[in-house]
């Protein structure tokens, strides 16, 4: 929650925003409150590892505990002043997250989870949605920093959950989106191109509050695999199915 006393402060003021690359932003909020974060862990757990997004860490799974951390996500929507942004946690012993927590400060929400122990949302628990068919479903997804690049790609596969379900969001936090799946909120989240401080902390929220995730093509979830398919559980395989349509339809016809 210092994380988010600390964007709440700046939110809405004047700021320095610099890119790290022509649509991914990087504020200097951004790099205070994981500057505060590195050093709160390095006074209580010094032999710990950090992962976090402006400032990097470990690239492969480390053995042992690690701090994934994202300072703002949604930093774009902060950067624009847009009121959904979050901070992301998670601890996770040799790769597997077991504990997470993401804070909302505009709405003081306080998401967490603990592995085997549920999710909670200040407090109260948290259970997924019980909407068992896609056209009953709000579905969320997000766009990678080189949608420019691959606009047919992504926007042609939201098409595909716009043809099927009640309503698809974007909503620029992946953090958010996958805890308000957890929330019953949502009904189902989707995205490729992630990194680990984007997803570590909301899956284990979802799979507490009795949702399922995976990767996109269904196979084990981790978060350095770069996709998630989120869900209520009773979505996933037709999430699946629309998604696996949608990837045989664009793959290059077999020389016969």
């Amino acid at each position: 929650m210092q994380a988010g006393d600390l964007q709440m402060a700046h939110f809405g003021h004047d700021f320095r925003i610099d890119k790290k690359g022509t649509i991914d932003l990087v504020t200097e909020v951004d790099l205070a409150v994981e500057r505060m974060f590195r050093a709160m862990i390095a006074s209580r757990f010094p032999d710990h590892q950090i992962l976090a997004e402006e400032m990097g860490g470990a690239a492969s799974v480390p053995a042992g505990p690690c701090w994934v951390f994202d300072p703002i996500d949604g930093t774009t929507n902060f950067a624009h002043g847009l009121p959904i942004f979050c901070a992301s946690l998670a601890l996770e012993i040799d790769g597997v997250a077991e504990i997470a927590a993401v804070y909302d400060p505009n709405r003081k929400e306080l998401f967490t989870a603990e592995r085997g122990a549920g999710a909670f949302l200040n407090g109260a628990p948290l259970r997924v949605s019980p909407a068992a068919h896609l056209v009953d479903a709000m579905l969320v997804t997000g766009f990678p920093y080189d949608v420019h690049a691959r606009v047919d790609e992504i926007v042609g596969l939201f098409a595909a959950f716009v043809g099927q379900a009640r309503a698809v969001r974007r909503l620029g936090s992946a953090a958010i989106d996958l805890c308000y799946v957890a929330a019953g909120r949502l009904d189902g989240f989707w995205e490729s191109d992630l990194k680990p401080w984007d997803i570590a902390g909301g899956a284990l929220i979802v799979a507490e509050a009795g949702g399922r995730v995976t990767g996109t093509d269904g196979g084990a979830f981790s978060s350095r695999g770069g996709h998630v398919l989120a869900t209520n559980g009773r979505l996933h395989d037709d999430m699946l199915g629309v998604i696996r349509s949608f990837r045989d339809r664009r793959a290059p016809q077999r020389t016969k």
